[in-house]
């Protein structure tokens, strides 16, 4: 099982990172044979998508098309926003511009929202009403929210009741999501996908 995890911050030394790497850590100690793809979006910046998608700009196309085959090549992604002014970062909505070449199709999405304080929410609104439309994304009913984020998943182990509670949930949504990864793939191979006729959402 091959997993993509996204941190939707632009700052290089973000809490949304460092949430993204302890979810890899936690993937890949439940299960040995995982594979993790942590795409940190304040260490590696993208491309502003514009009309030179479709022309195949060589400006836009150097940087994405690598990222876009290590997401196509996943089972299924976890994405990690921070809650910016009630908002998702620009930077991940501009990776689902780009992202609406097809390499997010059918795949099993779990939603991870952070705050430094009581908050968190709104990204998973926002991600859930806009975010899968043309990228097929396929968002799954669980999701987590990590509030306080400063003081949890620091140690190896929890350091306070709340900090273990929500490796739990981590844990349960992981899980949840790897099933929908194995039940999605049978999906994709019915035959009955055709994103050649369809390729956008309404």
């Amino acid at each position: 099982m091959k997993y993509a995890i996204i941190s939707g911050s632009h700052r290089p030394q973000s809490q949304s990172g460092k949430v993204a790497r302890f979810i890899s850590g936690r993937l890949q100690a439940s299960d040995s044979a995982a594979e993790c793809y942590v795409l940190d979006l304040g260490k590696t910046p993208l491309p502003f998508w514009d009309e030179g998608v479709w022309t195949s700009d060589p400006k836009i196309l150097d940087i994405w098309s690598p990222v876009s085959a290590e997401l196509a090549g996943s089972d299924a992604v976890v994405v990690v926003s921070p809650e910016w002014g009630g908002m998702v970062p620009a930077a991940l909505k501009n990776l689902f511009l780009l992202a609406a070449d097809g390499c997010l199709y059918h795949k099993p999405g779990l939603i991870v929202g952070v705050s430094a304080s009581r908050n968190g929410a709104y990204p998973v609104a926002e991600l859930r009403v806009s975010s899968y439309k043309n990228t097929h994304l396929q968002y799954i009913s669980e999701h987590v929210i990590v509030r306080h984020v400063g003081d949890m998943l620091n140690e190896a182990a929890p350091q306070s009741d709340d900090d273990a509670a929500l490796r739990k949930r981590l844990d349960y949504s992981l899980s949840v999501l790897a099933e929908y990864a194995k039940a999605l793939r049978q999906v994709r191979a019915s035959g009955v996908l055709d994103r050649k006729a369809f390729p956008y959402g309404m």
